[in-house]
């Protein structure tokens, strides 16, 4: 640039500014070129698999890691279900007693019977004995069994709340990398408009130098501009890779596979609009209703706590073959079989004021969950109105930038115009062209912001559906 402010003359000007032109137009076109080619080239390189929102909402709750980790614990709370209603079933059980006596008493044979309804052999007169043994209870009434049998649907359901609680969020954090997604493919499409406009306006701006109409700042202006977008249309190219792997992460998909969205932008503009006049109910959010179940529970285990004094009854039956032989080859000769039925009764007297205390403390686990509840009601009423507020202010700004749109093409159409015709300054495009590109990129991210104030509007109601 020093030897144009100081040897400057119109013949070493013209021979400049042509190999100016002619550097600049090259670098533009090959980077535009190189760009659509890489770009081209990663798009090759993508399946033919395509996914609109919907489907990658689908595709998650199929695939995403957290919501099989949820069901699994469905799975988890079924099978604990299982094991603690297993009293309510038959407990059979086989033993034995293989005894030899070094000194007997004189008593001779006995038995006895234990409190559970089992026997245990005492001296039958022989030196050796066996004694196998089948016995059989059954459970008519146990206080820890009916609090089971009360809280398993309990249990079972607050599991499905989980994953449900995980695939609204799943669905919810899906829209929004899919919305975010298509702002930076939206804003590259814009650009490229952008680009495309600059570059016919560095030719004409040429054109007018070649034929003395403008001087040499306003091709420089021009090349300028054209540089500051091409570079803004490479930022955006290289911020859709991590955008990419953002979705793949939260779907679930396989970050060595590829896929391509598919999207329509006015049928997006139809969707924006949702009813702002509902009334917000509590038991729609899921969180809320996950609550109540948890307070279900504890409400159970008080009951359970509370009649704790009531007995536990049990049946048994037993059934023993005893063998017995002062001679251990001859202890199997003969069988001595015997059987018998009872029926056990165990009632808790005293049981150190455990029960008591148990009750208390219970009821105390309730009054937290109520505070709970409260502080839950107060924690999803800001997160609407928030959520209101911003969805009705989003909604507006999305308005008044898309009348800014309309105007800014129509002062940029007008003031190229009188450029052409040397009424203006070079100046007045640029200015009209960053108004331009400014008025449609902010469009855009305000529409994004409306469709992401959405989804928080329609988690905060309850009302997202996957």
């Amino acid at each position: 640039m020093k030897s144009i402010a100081v040897n400057y003359t119109p013949e070493i000007g013209k021979i400049y500014f042509r190999s100016i032109l002619k550097k600049t137009v090259l670098t533009s076109f090959l980077l535009v070129i190189i760009s659509q080619f890489s770009f081209a080239q990663k798009a090759d390189t993508v399946s033919s698999r395509t996914f609109t929102l919907s489907q990658c909402i689908n595709y998650a709750l199929h695939h995403q890691p957290a919501i099989k980790r949820s069901q699994l614990g469905e799975n988890i709370a079924k099978t604990n279900n299982d094991i603690n209603l297993s009293g309510l079933l038959p407990q059979v059980n086989a033993s034995g007693n293989l005894v030899h006596y070094f000194q007997q008493s004189n008593l001779g044979a006995s038995s006895a019977s234990t409190g559970s309804g089992s026997t245990s052999a005492g001296s039958s007169g022989h030196i050796n004995s066996f004694v196998p043994q089948l016995s059989a209870t059954q459970n008519i009434f146990n206080p820890a069994l009916a609090y089971a049998a009360k809280s398993a649907p309990l249990y079972i359901k607050q599991s499905q709340q989980i994953t449900d609680s995980t695939r609204i969020g799943v669905a919810a954090n899906t829209s929004k990398s899919f919305y975010a997604l298509l702002l930076t493919l939206e804003q590259i499409d814009v650009l490229k408009e952008d680009t495309a406009r600059l570059g016919k306006n560095l030719r004409d701006t040429y054109r007018q130098y070649k034929g003395g109409v403008v001087d040499e700042t306003d091709y420089e202006e021009a090349t300028i501009t054209l540089n500051n977008s091409l570079a803004q249309l490479k930022q955006a190219k290289e911020n859709i890779i991590p955008q990419y792997a953002t979705l793949k992460q939260i779907i679930g998909f396989s970050p060595d596979s590829q896929f391509n969205v598919k999207f329509d932008t006015n049928e997006m503009i139809r969707q924006i609009s949702i009813d702002t006049t509902l009334t917000l109910q509590y038991e729609k959010r899921i969180e809320f209703q996950a609550l109540t179940t948890q307070k279900k529970l504890q409400h159970e285990q008080t009951d359970y706590y509370r009649m704790a004094f009531l007995p536990t009854v049990s049946a048994y039956f037993n059934y023993n073959y005893g063998f017995g032989s002062n001679s251990l080859s001859t202890l199997f000769n003969t069988g001595y079989p015997s059987s018998l039925i009872g029926l056990s009764l165990n009632i808790p007297i005293f049981t150190g004021f455990s029960r008591v205390n148990n009750v208390r403390r219970s009821r105390l686990e309730e009054e937290v969950l109520n505070q709970d509840e409260f502080a839950l009601k107060s924690q999803i009423n800001t997160e609407y109105t928030t959520a209101l507020a911003n969805y009705k202010s989003n909604l507006y700004n999305l308005g008044q930038l898309r009348t800014n749109v309309n105007l800014a093409k129509r002062v940029y159409f007008v003031v190229t115009l009188q450029y052409k015709q040397g009424i203006v300054a070079y100046l007045n495009v640029i200015t009209a062209e960053s108004n331009l590109i400014t008025s449609e990129i902010n469009y855009i991210n305000a529409l994004f912001q409306v469709l992401s104030s959405k989804i928080d509007l329609e988690k905060s109601m309850g009302t997202i559906t996957y």
